[in-house]
């Protein structure tokens, strides 16, 4: 335990009003502090101990900024710890990281750990701990601009999520002006993005420039510890997904077409039911699609069950949509109750019942790893991403038997048939998004200078929707054609944070694979690999799921030939849903 100094604060609420001059002398002694084989445990706990409030209090800020983007108050505070702790203790955890390494321990289960810590000693540099921060800033001006995006509909002002459910109307002409009213707000915002993509480019290329890196995607190769792969491993899988999805989904977006009696398909003819049902409208309030969801999740294993209640108990969910509120979902992790917390923005929708699902694996992720002693072991940024998306992406194909209202869940059997249909129709046009969006950033880091002009991003966007959905009719919509990307915040907000998606999703068709044969073993599987966290390699976390680190054309062929036929036997019943 730290000595000669006061106890740290039990929760980081109360943390958070601790000024950096109180916070310092506890960094101090981790800093300067002897270490042993005989002290290096506790030293560890201690450092956990700080790190996990520091961590969590940046973690509340991230979330109570977009639970309300008009909340000016704690958007201040959350720019005054971005300014005056956050610096300091990125510094000083600088000092602390290479106080550990010079003493050339390695703790048990602490192997994986150390590398990245080399990594992060290796990328550290003073002049850009302040760079960071205005980013972060600047990320939250991004939420402020999309928070504010609402429209007139149906004589109400509502957000744009609010809308999208009627891209689902059989009603074409309604669709069409949901998908043109939307696309215009967003628009509407494009002066103030291209100010705020400037900014963000000019930022990060200092950044980069600043750690010894020709461009920003090497340095955030190395941020991200992306060691089993490489810039040029993802173009070969844009390649393969380009040789491999696209006709398949050509094939089934003409079907499509043919269904819907249209002489070609428009943005807003690829989300309708094409047979003319209605759209699926699982829930009608918050408390019904919880409960729904947990019943699922206890079906898949009680023990999920049991965390999704605590998350409920304990008021970690907010799942609503609403004006001020930033778009997107997400689960984080807060570090000292080691417990997650889930966001997203229900519509009414079946995505709402995916989104959920999908965070709920992320959020058990959580929840096993947390018997992992140190921070470093489970900080949700030193989880390989790659497989911490297998952990979301996993769960929304393992609780797909579980839809069904026999099983607690939404639907009938024809209901169900229909949604898991439209699921697996949306993970191959998934692929094809996601290359599109890893192929754009390329581009981006690739020309940097050019890139920071806005325009030429949305010239180099055009080239890859022509090449990734060709049989889109974008007549007449060639400003939408060109500003489609700008809604995905992750390029914003997160950059090169995309691919992680295309090869977890071919992980997550793996794993569902194995349910087929034996579901108890593939959940045990995989809950047994959550458990590890950041303590061993990538490779290492999808063999311990049963799976393998793939994603060659060969492997996503094979994923493919599941779905199609899979889709081939729920056809007949999906028809009835």
């Amino acid at each position: 335990m730290f000595e000669n100094v006061p106890a740290l604060p039990a929760t980081s609420q109360e943390f958070g009003h601790w000024t950096w001059e109180q916070i310092a002398p506890y960094y101090d002694d981790l800093a300067s502090r002897p270490l042993s084989a005989e002290t290096i445990n506790t030293w560890l706990e201690d450092w956990t101990s700080l790190g996990s409030l520091v961590d969590e209090l940046n973690t509340w800020y991230s979330i109570a900024t977009t639970v309300n983007t008009a909340d000016t108050e704690t958007q201040q505070r959350y720019t005054a710890f971005l300014d005056t702790i956050q610096p300091q203790a990125a510094n000083a955890e600088q000092r602390v990281k290479e106080h550990l390494l010079a003493s050339g321990l390695e703790p048990a289960g602490f192997a994986m750990p150390l590398r990245k810590l080399r990594t992060d000693a290796a990328l550290y540099r003073e002049a850009n701990t302040p760079l960071l921060a205005d980013l972060r800033k600047l990320s939250i001006e991004y939420d402020t601009i999309a928070g504010a995006r609402t429209v007139q509909w149906d004589g109400e002002e509502v957000p744009l999520s609010r809308v999208r459910p009627a891209l689902q109307d059989p009603d074409r002409d309604r669709r069409e002006r949901a998908w043109r009213t939307m696309r215009a707000r967003v628009i509407q915002d494009t002066p103030p993005l291209a100010d705020l993509w400037r900014r963000m480019m000019a930022l990060r290329a200092q950044v980069a420039a600043n750690a010894g890196f020709p461009d920003y995607r090497a340095y955030r190769w190395q941020q991200f510890y992306r060691y089993d792969y490489t810039p040029d491993d993802t173009k070969r899988f844009h390649d393969a997904i380009a040789e491999v999805i696209v006709p398949v989904v050509a094939r089934l977006n003409e079907r499509r077409r043919q269904q819907l009696g249209v002489p070609t398909l428009r943005p807003w003819d690829v989300d309708v039911d094409p047979t003319g049902k209605p759209a699926l409208r699982p829930y009608e309030t918050v408390e019904e699609l919880e409960t729904k969801t947990s019943a699922i999740f206890s079906q898949v294993d009680p023990q999920f069950g049991r965390y999704f209640e605590t998350m409920r108990a304990e008021n970690l969910l907010d799942l609503d949509s609403r004006k001020n509120k930033a778009p997107g979902g997400y689960s984080l992790g807060y570090n000292v109750i080691r417990k997650p917390f889930i966001y997203m923005n229900g519509a009414g929708t079946h995505d709402d019942v995916q989104t959920l699902l999908h965070e709920g694996g992320h959020a058990f992720n959580t929840f096993e790893m947390a018997a992992l002693p140190y921070l470093q072991q489970r900080q949700e940024e030193r989880l390989p991403i790659e497989f911490a998306e297998v952990a979301s992406m996993g769960m929304e194909l393992l609780a797909s038997p579980y839809l069904t209202a026999n099983y607690g869940g939404f639907y009938t059997e024809a209901q169900a048939a229909r949604a898991r249909s439209e699921n697996l129709a949306d993970v191959l046009s998934g692929w094809l998004h996601i290359a599109m969006i890893d192929a754009l950033q390329d581009w981006m880091y690739e020309h940097q200078d050019e890139a920071a002009d806005i325009e030429r991003c949305d010239d180099y966007w055009v080239t890859l929707v022509d090449r990734f959905r060709p049989e889109w009719d974008w007549s007449g919509l060639e400003q939408e054609k060109r500003t489609f990307w700008h809604s995905q915040l992750h390029v914003f907000q997160e950059p090169l944070y995309y691919i992680e998606y295309g090869i977890a999703q071919l992980g997550a068709v793996q794993l569902w694979a194995n349910a087929i044969r034996d579901q108890a073993g593939a959940v045990a599987a995989y809950r047994h690999a959550l458990t590890l966290g950041g303590t061993v390699s990538l490779p290492e976390l999808y063999q311990a799921a049963g799976i393998r680190f793939a994603f060659d054309a060969e492997t996503l062929q094979m994923a493919v030939t599941l779905i199609e036929s899979t889709l081939a036997e729920l056809e007949p019943l999906a028809l009835e849903g």
